[in-house]
């Protein structure tokens, strides 16, 4: 599997984007793990690439400001993980193929399932508090 992060720079794309000087324990999408104290972030507006057409969503998401951490992308981000999470997943016309709730210690055999499904193009992971995007996966 490949993990897909959000690039800092994607929050220079939203004018609207708000700096936070210090917003601590939020989930960052740069590095997939969660903000420490005094680290400045971006808070800003965000539409993941699986969704298209009326499944395309907008929400927000947080960055650092400047991210220096470069995530293993083909191992989840135990961090962002740690709880209840809900996992979309989109065939190739950017359709929900399917959603559920997934427990921890349960990611590594749902998404193994999900991706042997050819129809399936890629995943999302989201909180299932708000729903805010984490992070993606599709086949590496």
């Amino acid at each position: 599997m490949r993990i897909h992060a959000i690039p800092v720079s994607a929050a220079l794309d939203d004018p609207g984007r708000e700096y936070r000087a210090s917003e601590p324990d939020v989930p960052l999408r740069c590095c997939l793990r969660k903000s420490l104290p005094g680290e400045p972030v971006w808070l800003f507006r965000y539409a993941p690439p699986a969704g298209k057409g009326p499944y395309a969503e907008l929400g927000p998401v947080f960055t650092h400001v400047n991210c220096s951490t470069i995530p293993q992308f083909d191992n989840l981000p135990v961090e962002l993980l740690n709880n209840t999470r809900i996992l979309r997943s989109y065939n190739a016309a950017g359709q929900i193929h399917s959603g559920q709730t997934v427990e921890p210690g349960s990611f590594n055999s749902t998404i193994e399932e999900l991706l042997n499904d050819p129809t399936v193009e890629q995943l999302q992971i989201r909180s299932l508090s708000h729903g805010c995007y984490l992070f993606g996966i599709s086949r590496s």
